[in-house]
């Protein structure tokens, strides 16, 4: 099921391009953005475990700027990949002005939470 964030971004949207391996942001980062993926596929890993592997129309870094704190884990490239980058101000934007926008970002969060919870059960 599709999420709809690439949907948001029209026009000619700030993008990275990640060769594998290549690191998006690191664990204790200050967060300044958050990005929809493209295409790829990217991992949210922790020292040498992969939390979760994310793909297409996936988002990755927004619980930094929810909270204003580092980054909890360190993202890569799983394999080639291209995201979009949306600074900060855009992401409070897009929330004050799409409420739909931020219950699709909640449901993410909320999802990656017990997820993990699940996880660390086993």
């Amino acid at each position: 099921m599709s999420n709809g964030f690439l949907n948001l971004f029209g026009g000619d949207p700030e993008k990275i391009n990640l060769d594998e391996g290549q690191v998006l942001f690191s664990k204790g980062d200050a967060a300044k953005h958050f990005y929809v993926i493209e295409s790829g596929q990217l991992e949210i890993v922790d020292g040498d475990h992969v939390l979760q592997t994310l793909g297409p129309d996936e988002i990755v870094g927004e619980m930094a700027l929810i909270d204003g704190g580092p980054r909890s884990a360190t993202v890569r490239a799983a394999k080639k990949s291209s995201v979009i980058e949306v600074d900060e101000k855009r992401f409070l934007r897009m929330v004050s002005d799409t409420p739909f926008f931020a219950l699709r970002v909640m449901r993410v969060t909320v999802e990656r939470l017990r997820y993990m919870n699940e996880h660390l059960e086993d």
